[in-house]
């Protein structure tokens, strides 16, 4: 009987310190969570990649880093990058207009704008043949003599004249804010694709840029479904660009939160200094950054 006894003793005893374990283990998982995991595809735009070398050269070190994409600028050599393209296994995120700073589409001089525009029609055609789904365009430019309503006015005239190719070609339009003196509140990124009116252009919201004239945060529930991909990019008020991942002010979890809440899964493209991105072990270092940032 004291043997039967004390064998039940022992086993309780036992079942108790495991679910006493149990239950501690399961304390610290909820003291630490793990990292929410999110559909967001990983890119880099490639002129502020660091790395030196040929086109292929630096979409397979963007592949090794763990990028699944890539943001080339309209006008390169096709051939260059279609072959970079297929030997890394990189996919186009988006293509950046190359002609959008110096041939504005605000320009008093209608030539200027004529440029302007066949360079954002030649961007439609590269992303076509890389097969990216849309353009990053910077619509205009609000100073050197322009004012805000001529910038809008003009970028919007124009923009409607690319949109036939933007149908042909199957890509989309993707404003991104940027400091141009020029849509500085998401209210005014509304006004602008309203005024377009068209399902073939969107937003390529730009995240740094955003933090300097009002919360990130609050420019997506304005755009909402209306993003079509992302810059991802951290700013600083003192340092403005030259910080890297969490040592500035964008608050990426209320980013991230916000993001969910619009249902965006895209692409999120980095846009950072080149200089963090200078050899293959900072590129890697970069490259956990931004899935930390992710992951906010």
């Amino acid at each position: 009987m004291n043997r039967s006894l004390s064998r039940r003793t022992f086993i309780a005893g036992v079942s108790c310190t495991v679910g006493a374990a149990a239950l501690s283990l399961g304390n610290l998982s909820a003291a630490e969570p793990a990292p929410k995991k999110r559909a967001l595809k990983k890119a880099m735009m490639f002129p502020t990649l660091g790395i030196k070398g040929s086109v292929l050269e630096k979409f397979k070190a963007l592949k090794t880093a763990g990028f699944e994409g890539v943001e080339p600028m309209s006008h390169m050599d096709q051939h260059d990058v279609l072959k970079a393209l297929e030997e890394s296994g990189l996919k186009a995120a988006s293509v950046c207009c190359a002609t959008h700073w110096n041939k504005t589409l605000s320009d008093p001089n209608p030539s200027t704008r004529e440029a302007g525009l066949e360079g954002l029609k030649q961007a439609l055609r590269d992303a076509k043949v890389y097969g990216a789904s849309s353009v990053l365009l910077v619509p205009g430019v609000a100073r050197g003599g322009v004012i805000y309503d001529e910038c809008f006015e003009r970028s919007v005239a124009e923009i409607k004249k690319a949109l036939p190719t933007a149908e042909e070609t199957g890509v989309k339009i993707a404003i991104e804010n940027v400091w141009n003196d020029f849509i500085t509140k998401p209210q005014q990124a509304d006004d602008f694709l309203k005024a377009i009116n068209s399902p073939m252009v969107g937003w390529h919201f730009d995240i740094g840029n955003a933090v300097r004239f009002s919360p990130p945060e609050t420019w997506i529930p304005v755009l909402g479904k209306r993003i079509l991909k992302l810059h991802i990019k951290e700013y600083g008020k003192e340092k403005k660009f030259n910080v890297k991942f969490f040592e500035g002010d964008n608050n990426w979890p209320t980013i991230m939160k916000a993001l969910d809440d619009v249902g965006y899964n895209g692409w999120g493209i980095s846009e950072q200094p080149s200089d963090q991105t200078k050899d293959p072990e900072s590129l890697a270092q970069f490259s956990k950054a931004m899935d930390k940032v992710f992951a906010s």
